[in-house]
Parts: C-alpha cells; sequence; structure tokens
C-alpha cells in the first residue's frame, strides 16, 4: 500500500508542473460565468450568462490556447495571481488550495471521476442563460444569480435562482 500523498498535498501551487497546475481545474465552468463588479463597493456579482468562448456542453473553453487573444479580459490563472482574485468561485480548487484548504470530495482528482462535479451540483452545465454576446449591461443585471457565487449544497434543480 503506497502512503504518498497526492500532488496537491505536497506542492504549493508555485511548485506544480504544467500538468499538475490544468489538473485542479474541475470543470465546473462558474469562472467563465460573466462577473459584474460594484464600483463602489467592490462586491462581484454573477450572472448566469458566459464567457462567448465558453461551451455548455463541455464546459471547457472552446479555445483555451487562444483565449485572452480571443477575449482581453480573460485572466490567466497564476500562482501570483490566484490568491488574489475576489472573484474566484469559493469552490474553486486553485483558490481552495491558495487559501490552504484541500480539495472536496467531489473533485475529479480526488473522486477519479469527472462526472462527480455535476453530480455534486457544481457544474454549469444546464444552468447557462446564453453568452455574453447577446446581452446588454441592463440585461446582465438583470441575470445576476446567487449560486454560482456560493459553495454549491446540492444537485441544482430545475430553475436555479
Amino acid at each position: 500500500m503506497s502512503t504518498a500523498h497526492p500532488f496537491w498535498k505536497t506542492k504549493t501551487l508555485a511548485e506544480m508542473d504544467p500538468t499538475e497546475w490544468e489538473s485542479l481545474c474541475d470543470g465546473c465552468g462558474r469562472c467563465c460565468l460573466i462577473k459584474l463588479e460594484d464600483e463602489e463597493s467592490g462586491a462581484y456579482y454573477f450572472t448566469d450568462v458566459a464567457c462567448r468562448l465558453f461551451d455548455g456542453d463541455t464546459c471547457r473553453c472552446k479555445d483555451y490556447p487562444n483565449r485572452d487573444r480571443e477575449v482581453p479580459d480573460c485572466v490567466r490563472l497564476d500562482a501570483g495571481n490566484v490568491g488574489a482574485l475576489g472573484w474566484m468561485p469559493p469552490s474553486c480548487a486553485y483558490r481552495l488550495l491558495a487559501e490552504g484548504k484541500d480539495l472536496p470530495a467531489w473533485h475529479p482528482l480526488v473522486s477519479g471521476r469527472k462526472e462527480s462535479v455535476a453530480e455534486a451540483g457544481v457544474s454549469v452545465a444546464g444552468r447557462i442563460h446564453g453568452h455574453e454576446d447577446a446581452y446588454s449591461v441592463p440585461e446582465l443585471v438583470a441575470r445576476i444569480r446567487k449560486w454560482p457565487g456560493a459553495w454549491p449544497r446540492r444537485k441544482p434543480s430545475s430553475n436555479p435562482r
């Protein structure tokens, strides 16, 4: 029986190689939702509207290698910025590890199954209302939702709010 600890328990984010780093993404898609910031309070609000490059079927970016060229305000996460991004979902592995927390049981690296993310109600699959190019700012404000910025508590209903 092996007593070796998984890499995310033995390495800092900065020590991870590119394959380890990328494997931390659970594919939930919450970070790809459009977020609005209140300029006065600094609070962030998630919408149920996705980035134009988001593929709702796979919960992945349609052009991941070129995402920052296609979407100039796309943020490339790295060990230096992940802890300072207040809009990261609370269930995000990068955020959890930056905060000194462990990965949840439903994370694919723990469960061994990518389906566990959707089963736990973490994924945005089936919960996206559309893509950003189809909405004005007032329409985005009307699409603000609480669930993307909250820790998942259960599998989503057919009409999440």
